[in-house]
């Protein structure tokens, strides 16, 4: 067992305890952060003359060679090992000797981890970011492309009024764009470095924490110390914005698998996004649309435990959030896989424009225009409103659309019909008069597409020093 403290104790931590308390298992995931942060920090001791520029030289090369090695395969992580920072140490001092006693001081692992898991979450705020731009790409791709594409609207998954597949994207995009805007804030809020706290009242080592800061791309130090080794509210943040993202993907899953469905025949799910049964030949299954909605509520999870956790430990540092780890890791692998096998269903999948225009034909979805119709010829809405709706049952009976119907049978239920009525009625006419903004008429939605595309233009960005442009 090795391990970065014993002096006060006089015997061995049982084996079982060891392995309870250990975290190298999954911790291990952000050594190249654990290794950056102490870059920093040796840097800072350097030049604050805590140790010599000889000696921060060579913990800084050594550290880096460590990172090397890890990364092609001569240094294996070792679970003989507590921890990470244990790893990164013990391994620095087996290299180092005395010099390599020398990183740790002036900082205790409680700041250490605290900063290993801001930086690594904050890496995921920016990855999660990216994979959403790419969908949102998609997404306003198929705006584009379809803005001519009628399909029913609908409303207690019944039909409603005829819309396009454009305005049907749109309304994702929106979602998604929303969930952009707040991993967004989630980074300003969280971009502040805890390191220098020390255990949880600062040290008395003259440490630089603005430098430290600033090596790192922070805005600055937390400025309270407790705080800085106890927060792990951005954590929360992200997990609560990962499982909106995830109940967005759900929602979108959802339909794709109905539109899939025999019964609908919306969409055709490309063969590499599919798959069959080993029993029925004809089946060819959305699995990948299914599994996101299923993983959905593995994020959930993630984020319920954290909050549950965090709950009731009071200041500062407690074992209690070594737990916000494992399920965290597994939500943020989950969410940025989901987004990029969705965003390449979504990509390749094709759609059927004929059958969504007959679905909104025969589904009543233009009945609201023939209410307004009649509005526009003086009926009361209110009247209007009861007309059509015995106007509907005749057309049930007779297993008609409204626009079958010819202008005397039309007029046998109310005598303000015209032939201008079937102009009014036709798909056409209820999807391109609706030209509000946020509506789903053409001339509204090249207005937006050209909105969206300005946003994808002009986006923020972060440079390579973290820092939001």
């Amino acid at each position: 067992m090795a391990q970065l403290w014993g002096g006060r104790f006089t015997k061995e931590t049982d084996q079982l305890v060891y392995n309870f308390n250990a975290s190298i298992g999954f911790d291990q995931k952000f050594y190249k952060q654990d290794i950056e942060g102490s870059i920093a920090h040796v840097i800072m001791l350097g030049r604050q003359g805590i140790l010599t520029k000889e000696e921060s030289d060579q913990i800084v090369d050594c550290l880096c060679q460590i990172k090397a090695d890890v990364e092609n395969g001569t240094l294996e992580i070792s679970d003989k090992y507590e921890d990470i920072h244990s790893f990164v140490e013990a391994t620095l001092i087996d290299r180092l000797g005395d010099v390599g006693k020398k990183l740790h001081t002036g900082r205790s692992r409680n700041d250490q981890v605290a900063l290993d898991m801001r930086l690594y979450t904050r890496l995921q705020v920016l990855e999660t970011d990216d994979l959403l731009k790419e969908l949102l790409e998609t997404i306003l791709k198929l705006m584009e492309e379809h803005i001519d594409t009628i399909m029913p609207g609908f409303t207690h998954l019944q039909k409603a009024q005829p819309i396009t597949l454009s305005h049907h994207m749109g309304a994702y995009f929106e979602m998604f764009k929303r969930d952009r805007q707040r991993l967004h804030d989630i980074f300003v809020r969280m971009n502040y470095c805890p390191l220098g706290s020390g255990a949880l009242a600062g040290t008395t080592y003259p440490l630089d924490r603005d430098l430290t800061a600033e090596l790192m791309g922070f805005y600055g130090p937390t400025l309270n110390s407790m705080d800085g080794v106890s927060d792990r509210d951005y954590l929360i943040e992200y997990l609560s914005a990962c499982a909106t993202i995830m109940m967005h993907l759900s929602r979108f899953c959802e339909e794709v698998i109905i539109w899939n469905s025999n019964e609908y025949q919306f969409v055709e799910i490309d063969d590499a996004y599919s798959t069959g049964s080993s029993i029925m030949p004809q089946k060819k299954n959305p699995d990948i649309a299914e599994l996101v909605r299923g993983k959905t509520g593995r994020v959930y999870g993630a984020l319920m435990s954290l909050l549950t956790t965090m709950k009731g430990i009071p200041l500062a540092y407690n074992k209690d959030m070594q737990e916000d780890k494992e399920l965290s890791f597994d939500a943020m692998d989950t969410v940025k896989g989901c987004i990029a096998l969705f965003n390449g269903m979504l990509a390749t999948m094709k759609f059927n424009k004929e059958r969504m225009y007959a679905s909104a034909n025969g589904g009543f979805t233009n009945a609201t225009d023939a209410a307004d119709y009649l509005v526009n010829h003086g009926v009361p809405f209110r009247d209007a409103h009861g007309i059509i709706g015995r106007l509907v049952l005749y057309c049930i009976d007779q297993n008609k659309a409204i626009d079958q119907l010819s202008l005397d049978e039309l007029k046998a239920i109310c005598p303000v019909f015209e032939q201008d009525i079937y102009d009014a009625i036709s798909m056409e006419t209820c999807v391109s008069k609706r030209l509000t903004i946020g509506a789903p008429g053409q001339e509204a939605m090249k207005k937006v597409i050209e909105l969206e595309r300005e946003y994808l233009a002009e986006d923020w960005t972060i440079d390579e020093d973290c820092k939001i442009r």
